[in-house]
């Protein structure tokens, strides 16, 4: 770990005024710092000065903090010792889960806060530089066509292929300035905090390093990742993007959007990833919350809120949710391996955070910073988007990326890439403003928009929208009939395995079958070592093709449903290890004509309409299989196929076997508790009694 101290800078700072200020004796510079010392410091400071400049969750008030930088190698490095801790995380950070990415040696850079003080908003834009400094916008670095392209590679070869739901393919703008740090990015901030609406934060952030470039960045991020306080742990997955006419947004466009298809698939995809977050952070599991609409000056967004409880490290919590599904993808590993394979050069900190730990009760008071432990933190961490990044010798750049899905249209991608950037760009004056923020209608007031957020809610699964504190099979403490029902069921004290094939749809199976009354646990596939000693083995789902026995997956598969039918152990397998399981029962597994994926279908299972969530590109096809003829043991079983209207298998089911389609657990399946309870009981030869609760 190494540190960088602050250093003093020049008492008198030049004196910028704003237009806004109004009269008065005294020049703005000397009001500043008379009665804003440490901000006066950072406008005076010569570029040694680290700083960092705050307005969070729309509020009232600049937070500017100074202190000691300090590089760390690992989030669990990152040095919580009383004083609170501004961390700028890089995307590279991702190796920490063992994921592939493009290693740019980006440090993970921390300020370690020694001085703040707070400032009234207007104060802040009264003394900061009045307009952005000139610079030369140089274009995109991907051209349209090129990165047109790319998307059409990735719906082809990566989504086509059941690489994956989605994917965020990124490009840069770049621009070149001839301007100073400091000056740079305390104009950019001003000019972000006037002309950009709906942030979740405005930040200019400048830590200047002894021994290699300085870090210089200045945003407004929409998008909340991760905040812990007072053990509640809560996420704000954004996705579905409405791009404002040039003439400003209207009702009957953003009612459009609402409506759109692709956009509300989009949206519930990252909720589904993030709640495999939420399961992986939080013993009682997450509720969503939601939706809203998130509007901005060029662009507005829908998202929700997660929320939970948690008793981890902030460190350790931040590090199993990196990074947000909105700008990577799903499922996050293999997210990560198409972003490399698509994406030639490293992300730099885009995609990652920025990340605040403050020890509880202090905030923004260092006289109250004591030393403390990591669990008396609480952190606050927006997703490092809509930045702009000053490097050394004036190159300026601003990444932005497209959500890509089944149904993407290449050209719409590039426009929203266009989109995203267009906010910062603006604001910095690199390209035309347009309608400012005071021209443009609230698009939430307007008549239909709350009935259309809320019709969205209708595909959700009701398990996933209650709160799950209160269901959870836990603490003698948490209440009431469920989790009565949960201990009396057959199934309670069963131990199941769920096998994690790279895909983290397997916390939110484990948290269900524990709200069912088993006890659970999640392996990876590589780090399994017994496949028989648990009373039932739950094979997950995981990106690929089932028919790839060269997969070290796919063979772990096959393996391991031999193992357990040969030994008459129960065995379910849910998507891609139904895929496997089926075409070892002799049914053809085959690429579906377009992917399902992220959709909500009301298939039959066994009899019984279900509303379940489907993720899978290939599918194994209903045909009539002789046992006798049979050349396997898994064969031999005589499996009971159940179709969709297309032929397709949506579950098998057989003598302490069955296998499903669909993903039972996700936010989508509204019926998939009750299938999920269906066939555990059937597996494990319990009686079939209904579900605690659909």
């Amino acid at each position: 770990m190494s540190r960088t101290p602050g250093s003093a800078s020049p008492a008198s700072p030049a004196s910028p005024a704003s237009p806004a200020s109004p009269a008065s004796p005294a020049s703005p510079a000397d009001s500043t710092a008379t009665s804003h010392p440490l901000l006066a410091r950072v406008l005076a400071s010569d570029g040694s000065l680290p700083f960092a400049l705050l307005r969070r969750h729309g509020g009232t008030e600049v937070e500017v903090l100074t202190g000691d930088v300090v590089d760390a190698d690992l989030l669990r490095d990152i040095p919580l010792d009383g004083a609170p801790v501004l961390a700028v995380v890089p995307f590279r950070q991702a190796r920490e889960r063992g994921f592939t990415v493009h290693d740019d040696g980006a440090p993970l850079r921390c300020l370690v806060v020694r001085e703040s003080e707070r400032i009234p908003l207007s104060d802040a834009v009264a003394a900061l530089p009045p307009e952005p400094v000139a610079a030369e916008p140089l274009g995109f670095d991907i051209p349209d066509d090129e990165y047109a392209g790319i998307v059409r590679r990735v719906i082809d070869d990566e989504i086509g292929q059941g690489a994956g739901a989605n994917f965020v393919v990124m490009r840069r703008f770049e621009a070149r300035t001839g301007s100073a740090p400091v000056p740079t990015l305390t104009s950019w901030f001003r000019a972000l905090l006037t002309h950009e609406t709906g942030s979740y934060w405005t930040f200019a952030v400048h830590a200047p390093a002894s021994d290699g470039e300085s870090l210089s960045l200045a945003g407004a991020t929409p998008e909340r990742h991760l905040t812990l306080h007072d053990g509640v742990a809560q996420m704000n997955p954004i996705s579905g993007t409405y791009r404002h006419p040039a003439t400003g947004p209207t009702r009957d466009g953003v009612l459009q959007f609402l409506r759109d298809t692709k956009e509300n698939e989009e949206l519930f995809m990252v909720v589904d990833e993030e709640m495999k977050m939420m399961s992986a952070l939080c013993p009682g599991g997450g509720r969503i919350v939601g939706p809203y609409l998130k509007q901005m000056a060029r662009l507005s967004h829908t998202e929700y809120l997660l929320e939970g409880r948690t008793a981890l490290d902030p460190r350790e919590a931040l590090r199993l949710t990196m990074f947000a599904p909105t700008v990577t993808g799903s499922p996050m590993e293999n997210a990560c391996a198409v972003i490399t394979r698509h994406e030639t050069r490293p992300r730099g900190y885009y995609s990652g955070v920025l990340a605040l730990f403050e020890p509880d009760g202090a905030r923004g008071n260092p006289a109250e910073h004591t030393p403390s432990g990591p669990a008396s933190y609480s952190l606050d961490a927006p997703i490092l988007i809509r930045t702009a990044y000053l490097h050394d010798g004036g190159r300026v750049s601003v990444p932005a990326g497209a959500t890509l899905v089944r149904h993407s249209v290449p050209e719409h991608e590039v426009a929203e890439t266009r989109a995203k950037a267009a906010g910062v760009l603006a604001s910095l004056g690199l390209v035309p403003r347009g309608a400012g923020p005071g021209a443009v209608v609230d698009l939430n007031t307007q008549p239909g928009v709350a009935a259309a957020l809320t019709a969205r809610n209708s595909q959700l699964a009701e398990f996933w929208v209650r709160p799950q504190d209160a269901t959870h099979a836990g603490p003698a403490d948490r209440s009431a009939t469920r989790l009565e029902s949960a201990r009396i069921s057959p199934l309670a004290g069963r131990s199941v395995l769920v096998v994690d094939h790279e895909d983290q749809f397997t916390t939110m199976l484990a948290h269900q079958l524990s709200h069912l009354g088993l006890t659970a646990r999640v392996v990876r596939w590589d780090a399994v070592t017994d496949v028989l000693a648990d009373d039932l083995v739950v094979l997950g789902p995981g990106p690929g093709d089932p028919r790839d026995h060269e997969d070290p997956r796919i063979a772990a598969i096959t393996r391991r449903i031999h193992e357990r039918v040969t030994a008459g152990r129960p065995l379910l397998a849910v998507c891609l290890s139904h895929q496997v399981l089926a075409g070892l029962a002799g049914f053809p597994v085959r690429a579906l004509p377009s992917p399902r994926q992220g959709v909500r279908l009301d298939a039959d299972v066994f009899g019984t309409t279900a509303a379940i969530g489907y993720y899978n590109t290939f599918g194994a096809r209903l045909t009539t299989i002789t046992a006798a003829a049979a050349d396997s043991s898994v064969a031999r079983l005589a499996l009971e196929p159940s179709a969709d209207a297309d032929g397709v298998l949506t579950a098998l089911r057989g003598p302490g076997v069955a296998s499903v389609q669909g993903h039972l657990e996700s936010v989508l399946s509204a019926d998939g508790l009750t299938v999920l309870d269906t066939l555990t009981r059937h597996v494990l030869g319990a009686p079939a009694e209904p579900s605690p609760a659909r």
